[in-house]
């Protein structure tokens, strides 16, 4: 079978495969020396640990379905270099001594970027974190809100304004050439308009500052009974509430949320919020989720689209008609 040289149109492990010769363009960058190359996580992102004849470890995130911007990248490197009260992976220099790499994808027709970070020893929570990791993971993000108010950024660095509604992304749901249908696309316009309205009464009484934007099990790495949290790739400017809810989101019990809740309240009080607020801010991270999805490569997430789309439009009509709390 000949393989398609077209990236949208390969299999995950095609995709990955064909980004062997760029990720090689990329490391001829760093002072690495002889060293193996695995792949560890291709989704929004292709990562691919860096191990070196020398024992040394690196993760390499590759940006391909991310529209991560260059500038975006330099304000997510300024952030995390800046991190001391939370463990983190820190990014690492190439032989020009910038943090952003990039080299040709042959496949996809386009340059990459990439950045290299230092290796996280441990393990992801995943899908059962513990009451002691949630605790840890909401004193992570209390700590990360009260550090990064005020954070100024140099001059090429800037992250997405989240008080754009799809947080940096195009707009395909409510587009010309949406896959919705009429009545789909008026269901998300109606949400769309609930919860901006929502959200301005927010940012009129609290100041917007970087978020992780997608600190979850997933997203978190445990070793020796401590914490660290990675992957910013989603970070923005935004409200501590949107970042609070983000975790919330993917948190499968009231159980977990009341973890979380209470390692993010043992640093600093929780924003001001009403369980309307809350099933809107939920909602909203369910439609910038499937906005993103609609236009990832990935086969694996076309291949859920239609079973997200049709659970997206059942949450947005059940949230819509919820009363007020």
């Amino acid at each position: 079978m000949t393989q398609p040289t077209d990236f949208a149109s390969m299999t995950a492990d095609q995709q990955v495969a064909s980004l062997g010769d760029c990720v090689a363009a990329i490391l001829v960058q760093y002072d690495v020396g002889a060293h193996r190359v695995e792949s560890i996580n291709h989704e929004l992102n292709s990562t691919f640990a860096v191990t070196c004849d020398s024992g040394e470890k690196f993760a390499l995130r590759i940006n391909v379905n991310s529209p991560r911007t260059l500038a975006n990248l330099n304000a997510e490197i300024h952030w995390v270099r800046s991190i001391t009260e939370v463990l983190t992976p820190k990014p690492v220099a190439n032989r020009g001594g910038g943090f952003v790499t990039s080299a040709w994808h042959e496949a996809a027709g386009c340059e990459r970027l990439a950045v290299m970070y230092s290796w996280l020893d441990g393990a992801e929570p995943g899908d059962n974190p513990t009451h002691e990791q949630l605790v840890a993971a909401g004193a992570a993000m209390a700590r990360l809100h009260g550090s990064s108010r005020g954070l100024e950024f140099p001059v090429g660095a800037e992250l997405p304004d989240f008080a754009d509604f799809f947080w940096g992304d195009a707009d395909v749901l409510l587009s010309g050439d949406s896959m919705l249908t009429e009545d789909e696309r008026r269901l998300v316009a109606t949400a769309k308009d609930r919860i901006e309205a929502m959200l301005d009464v927010h940012r009129a009484r609290a100041t917007v500052q970087p978020i992780h934007a997608d600190i979850h099990p997933w997203n978190m790495m445990w070793h020796d009974d401590t914490l660290a949290i990675f992957d910013f790739d989603d970070s923005g400017i935004g409200l501590p509430l949107q970042d609070l809810a983000t975790s919330i989101y993917y948190l499968d019990t009231d159980a977990q949320v009341a973890s979380f809740l209470e390692g993010y309240q043992s640093v600093r009080p929780l924003p001001d919020y009403t369980e309307t607020d809350m099933t809107l801010l939920l909602l909203h991270r369910r439609i910038v989720l499937f906005n993103s999805l609609v236009q990832s490569a990935n086969p694996e997430h076309r291949q859920i689209i239609p079973e997200y789309r049709a659970e997206t439009m059942r949450r947005i009509a059940e949230a819509l008609n919820r009363p007020a709390v």
